[in-house]
């Protein structure tokens, strides 16, 4: 317990400083977008393939994925029931909308903030790839393809949807990293020595961006987006680690790490990826923005509950 702590308190820490480079501007205006392609494209991959090419396929695709899979559809579904319900008759919002929304409350940052809770909660980065993998290859390439109809009118191509996970070199970096495991070959550490340099810069930056990106932030503004808005931040802070819980202990049996690695993903905030989805379509853009602030801050004190109870 101690241990899982110490880790959250480094994670806290970090993203903290990552905060103050951020409020003083230390590294310019543009900083905060470059520091966190630098940890997309570069460093994060380097990461997620060292990690995976070191591991086994059984130790990558679990039961602790299919509760964390399982508690994001019925979330997704409860965001999409309680808004049809609440606006019944009455200012529908749009597909588009609904879409963001529903991705708002169920698609959780695997990178910025998994990665780092992985390697110093978790205790293994592995834990966090086939959450990447079903998010970037299956929920990401969905909610675009609906987006993609209901506000550019028209149908995307087979080949446009099946290509989309393929422009993520955090998926990238996974499939061969799994690949790498599968046949079986473990790469002399000489090979994977200059990844494995690149890779250490991963969970830093990674947090140091994430606190860059929250200054400015008017997440408790009032708006025509208020309810959908909490009703999403209540449903991934609190509501998806709940059915992850639920799911994990009661249905497949899962206890120890195994069951705190299904929650602890499941309570992650919503992602930044649903802001840049929200901007590039025009729809829902608060909404998208002012969750992922809200749902970061209620993760520093969930994650912490949830590492105190199941640690």
């Amino acid at each position: 317990m101690r241990g899982v702590l110490a880790g959250f308190a480094a994670i806290w820490v970090v993203t903290l400083v990552g905060y103050l480079i951020g409020r003083f501007e230390l590294l310019g205006p543009s900083g905060p977008t470059v520091l966190a392609r630098l940890v997309f494209f570069v460093a994060a991959p380097a990461l997620l393939l060292t990690t995976l090419a070191r591991s086994s396929p059984g130790e990558v695709f679990t039961p602790a994925l299919a509760a964390f899979v399982l508690s994001t559809v019925l979330t997704a579904g409860a965001y999409l029931a309680i808004t049809l319900l609440a606006h019944r008759g009455r200012d529908r919002p749009d597909t588009g909308t609904l879409t963001v929304g529903t991705l708002a409350a169920s698609y959780v940052n695997a990178g910025n903030l998994g990665i780092p809770v992985a390697a110093y909660v978790l205790g293994d980065v592995s834990f966090i790839a086939p959450v990447l993998l079903f998010q970037t290859m299956l929920a990401a390439p969905l909610g675009l393809a609906v987006l993609d109809v209901t506000t550019g009118g028209r149908r995307p191509s087979p080949r446009a949807l099946a290509v989309l996970p393929l422009r993520s070199p955090l998926t990238l970096a996974s499939a061969v990293g799994i690949t790498v495991a599968a046949t079986g070959w473990r790469p002399p550490d000489e090979v994977l020595r200059p990844f494995d340099l690149v890779a250490s810069a991963a969970v830093p930056l990674a947090l140091l961006a994430l606190g860059m990106s929250l200054p400015g932030s008017r997440p408790f503004q009032a708006g025509p987006d208020g309810r959908s808005r909490y009703t999403a931040v209540v449903l991934k802070a609190v509501g998806q680690p709940l059915l992850a819980y639920l799911i994990g202990r009661h249905a497949l049996g899962l206890d120890g790490p195994a069951l705190l690695a299904a929650v602890v993903t499941a309570a992650l905030p919503t992602a930044q990826n649903i802001f840049v989805f929200a901007s590039r379509y025009d729809r829902a853009v608060t909404l998208a923005r002012d969750t992922i602030v809200l749902t970061t801050l209620a993760a520093a004190a969930t994650l912490v509950l949830i590492a105190a109870w199941l640690g």
